[in-house]
């Protein structure tokens, strides 16, 4: 239990793992609805299972989103059969309705399509199983299962890959020990395994050059008081919980160096979906002449998006803000506004870090040079 006299703790170390699959066939999942009071998982037999499960918040941050998706399409085909090939089709319809603005689930189920387009033209290649003792039927689960497998894996490394990176940066531009400020939940939890944004403290954490983390709280879903919190703990790293709103004065009393935040999508000229108030962050990082770094994997770039004005906004229920776990905390009838996400402008931005390399100060030229794609 948490010392609810000191928002400043540690704890045992121990590593988080939110996303499993199971031999039997199904997909098992941390519900991080229920963090941290309770450590509940949950078990998903279905595509529409998978597709709830990201739709109401079971799973949360993009490539979490993105894993979960893959190994929903899994579940359709064990589910469904391969003959089945309408229903599979509406099952991914179904997981890409799920959440609209991350991006990395509709790169996720791209991937999975591919492989079945793959299958239906060539018969799917499966490293470890031959195809004269397997059915069609199986090889279609076995690749499918497989890119699912390597879609997370890939995700773990591109995750280390960032940290490295991006803390090498950090102690290029300034003496340790080095402060961060981190909005969101951006770990474990919301990734295959180890963290975007976390993963870099994590990385400044292993490399003993961690000053200190700030967590704000995240409203209205709370990421950063239940998630970040509750993961840091876990793992042994000294974090401090602060309330959103006090993330200007923690920068004015000079107790930050860093703003490091994820990404749900992030455009062809750099600018930066994510969690509802890191714009206000970046805004705050600009006047008082900190750093502001985005940390995300490739498949979180969006080069068919030209800005961050292209980029849908989902908005949820207000039922959200007006109640915490049913307490309700506003009066009854009043209008409500609960956008999830906020784009924060290219020009706000120091540095973003992905597996593949560094933009500082990104913009249009700089993405493509590093992407080498095109967004007309």
């Amino acid at each position: 239990m948490l010392n609810k006299n000191d928002s400043s703790f540690t704890g045992n170390a121990r590593s988080v793992s939110a996303i499993d699959w199971l031999p039997e066939g199904k997909l098992k999942l941390l519900d991080q609805r229920k963090l941290p009071t309770e450590e509940v998982y949950i078990e998903l037999s279905t595509a529409a299972d998978a597709a709830a499960a990201i739709k109401d918040m079971v799973v949360r941050g993009a490539p979490a989103i993105g894993i979960t998706a893959a190994y929903g399409v899994v579940l359709s085909v064990l589910k469904s059969g391969p003959d089945s090939t309408d229903q599979v089709a509406r099952d991914i319809e179904v997981l890409a309705a799920s959440r609209p603005t991350a991006v990395n689930l509709f790169w996720a189920l791209d991937r999975m399509k591919r492989v079945i387009q793959q299958h239906e033209s060539h018969g799917s290649p499966v490293d470890t199983l031959s195809r004269e003792t397997l059915s069609q039927e199986t090889l279609l689960q076995e690749a499918l299962l497989q890119e699912a497998q390597l879609i997370h894996e890939q995700d773990i490394a591109a995750n280390k890959k960032m940290g490295a990176s991006a803390v090498a940066l950090m102690r290029a531009r300034q003496s340790t020990p080095i402060r961060v400020l981190t909005h969101c939940n951006t770990g474990a939890l919301a990734t295959g395994g180890y963290g975007t944004a976390l993963g870099v403290v994590r990385r400044l954490h292993e490399e003993n050059v961690l000053g200190h983390v700030y967590a704000d709280e995240t409203r209205p879903w709370l990421q950063g008081a239940r998630l970040t919190a509750w993961e840091l703990v876990q793992e042994g790293i000294p974090v401090t919980l602060n309330a959103d709103v006090a993330a200007g004065h923690l920068m004015q009393a000079g107790k930050i160096d860093w703003v490091v935040v994820g990404a749900d999508r992030i455009t062809a000229n750099g600018d930066t979906a994510n969690k509802i108030g890191t714009y206000s962050l970046a805004v705050l990082a600009k006047h008082h002449g900190l750093k502001f770094m985005v940390v995300a994997p490739e498949s979180t770039i969006d080069m068919q998006l030209r800005t961050g004005q292209d980029i849908p906004i989902e908005e949820r229920e207000g039922d959200e803000i007006v109640a915490v776990k049913g307490q309700i905390i506003a009066p009854q009838g009043v209008h409500t506004f609960n956008p999830v996400f906020d784009v924060t402008p290219h020009d706000l931005i120091d540095a973003i870090v992905t597996e593949k390399g560094i933009i500082e100060y990104p913009n249009e030229t700089k993405m493509r040079a590093l992407f080498a794609k095109t967004c007309d």
